[in-house]
């Protein structure tokens, strides 16, 4: 019996296409789930029928977030923005996190969580956190390990990795600021950014900030984080069925 992992999708610029990079689907599939892709259906806010069919909820990297959400106007760094998209993983996440499934946040994924959570980010960290290392290198592939982050013991993600210090690939200008309800962070970069969130809560609830799905194939221990969001779907599968 496999869990089936909702994987959410973005607007191509056309807005022709609803779709999604299949290192997420290959990598959801390769950790034992069965991929499902939840297109955008445009002015929908209720998912029910979606989150019915699903067992966990895979949230992917992409646009930045429209930082009204948080009480902001946008610097001029700030770009790419999709309130379509916003509005339509807003409220997967509230359908999801109420029905307390497994949820897995990558990039955009750990910053929808945070504002969803009525946390903030930094909307540019180059500009707004001084001293910034890199995190989004030019011609680089996605696959190559760029930054170290220190990761906290005795969280979620020390017990997938076991260890206190990996480096990781980055491709990202935003990050999270004011941590969200309920949330801690578990993973920092050596210059202070997030790089990862969980819940203080009993439930499955991980967002990373690097692209992990991009890193399953050329460097498989990429592939725990995909495992263990897999069995705690698992458990929710089984757990609802009762």
């Amino acid at each position: 019996m496999k869990p089936i992992i909702g994987v959410t999708t973005f607007l191509s610029d056309a807005s022709k296409y609803s779709t999604v990079n299949r290192n997420y689907v290959d990598s959801v599939y390769a950790a034992g789930g069965l991929p499902v892709t939840i297109p955008i259906v445009e002015g929908e806010a209720d998912y029910e029928a979606y989150l019915d069919m699903v067992d966990g909820l895979l949230f992917t990297g992409g646009n930045d977030i429209a930082p009204y959400y948080y009480g902001e106007n946008p610097v001029r760094q700030l770009h790419s923005m999709s309130s379509i998209r916003d509005e339509y993983e807003l409220s997967l996440f509230r359908g999801a996190y109420e029905k307390k499934m497994p949820i897995f946040g990558i990039c955009r994924g750990i910053q929808l969580i945070n504002v969803a959570l009525e946390g903030s980010l930094y909307q540019d960290i180059y500009s707004q956190c001084p001293g910034t290392l890199g995190h989004s290198p030019e011609h680089t592939a996605a696959d190559e390990l760029y930054h170290s982050v220190q990761i906290q013991k005795g969280s979620k993600l020390y017990e997938i990795f076991g260890e206190e210090r990996i480096f990781t690939n980055s491709f990202h200008h935003q990050a999270v600021k004011a941590l969200g309800k309920n949330l801690v962070a578990t993973a920092y970069s050596e210059d202070g950014i997030v790089e990862a969130v969980e819940s203080t809560e009993e439930r499955f609830l991980l967002g990373v900030q690097w692209h992990p799905e991009a890193m399953t194939k050329r460097h498989p221990k990429f592939t725990g984080l995909f495992q263990a969001f897999v069995q705690a779907s698992l458990a929710y599968k089984k757990e609802v069925a009762v």
